[in-house]
């Protein structure tokens, strides 16, 4: 049996929507596979789909057994430690997981990339498509940037100061949440919004290359797709005044919400500070919410 364990994510950070995403150490999954019978089942005490192919972790692993042939059946049990439905890229997690311990179960020796590519198929069990945002981020660590014609991950590594804060609001989420959110998205945009958003996605990596922490809480700016999910989280206005009157750098959507993340320095800023200042962004809606302060997490990788 092989155990391995991924990171919960963020993605698009402001205006880095389906490119940009930074793992987590807010919160885990853990995947265990085991050689077992001639098809694959699946153990779980979260309440997850325990057939493989409505399980994120299934899907993944049925793709990858299927392309190098691998006869063997397989038990997949999994434990959920990242949410699902709140922006923290929790299928993501499973997936990531799953694809590195089956990879190690059968020593594949796959890249980050290939990796990156099997974790992708297990997002269309939330997400109804494929994006590599999240996985990217689960799989490799710290901050990325995807290509996807052909599939690329640009890994950098987060400057060491950057904390973060993530605000999971108390709410209930629909059914296919991701793809819900993602349907608001406008197929068509002004040429100007997207030259902006360009303008801040290259700033916010001048910023991670540089050390800069303000300015990549200056480029956390999105003029296309915050705008039109923004009705799904209320609260946002409140929650960035009072985290950046508390010190944050910067505060954007979590992935595709309702979670919201704060950045800031945390050489100078105290990130449960600013948590508290999240936390009455949403109390001041009557929402109650968690916090998890957390920091760049390294990627997935076999656990004992």
């Amino acid at each position: 049996m092989i155990t391995a364990q991924a990171p919960s994510s963020t993605a698009n950070l402001g205006p880095g929507f389906d490119v940009f995403g930074m793992a987590l150490d807010a919160c885990f999954d853990t995947v265990s596979v085991a050689e077992e019978g001639s098809s694959i089942t699946i153990s779980s005490d979260d309440d997850i789909p325990l057939e493989y192919t409505k399980n994120t972790a299934g899907i993944v692993v049925d793709m990858m057994r299927t392309d190098f042939d691998i006869k063997p059946g397989v038990h997949i049990k999994i434990r959920k430690g990242v949410p699902a439905g709140y922006g923290m890229g929790s299928s993501a997690a499973s997936a990531a997981a799953a694809a590195t311990a089956y990879s190690n179960l059968y020593n594949l020796n796959l890249s980050l990339t290939e990796l990156t590519r099997y974790a992708g198929y297990g997002e269309q069990a939330s997400a109804g498509s494929i994006h590599y945002d999240n996985v990217a981020a689960s799989v490799c660590g710290g901050f990325v940037m995807v290509h996807t014609k052909p599939l690329r991950v640009i890994n950098l590594r987060p400057p060491e100061n950057l904390t973060m804060c993530v605000a999971v609001p108390d709410v209930s989420t629909p059914e296919k949440k991701t793809q819900v959110s993602r349907g608001v998205i406008p197929e068509m945009v002004p040429l100007c919004d997207v030259t902006t958003n360009i303008s801040f996605a290259s700033s916010l990596v001048a910023g991670m290359c540089t050390g800069d922490i303000s300015l990549i809480g200056d480029s956390l700016q999105d003029v296309i797709v915050e705008p039109a999910r923004r009705h799904m989280i209320p609260a946002l206005d409140d929650i960035r005044n009072l985290a950046v009157s508390a010190g944050a750098a910067g505060v954007t959507i979590s992935g595709a919400g309702p979670s919201v993340i704060a950045f800031a320095d945390g050489s100078i800023v105290d990130i449960d500070s600013v948590g508290e200042a999240m936390r009455e962004g949403f109390g001041n809606h009557d929402i109650n919410c968690k916090i998890f302060p957390c920091k760049s997490a390294k990627g997935a990788g076999t656990v004992q």
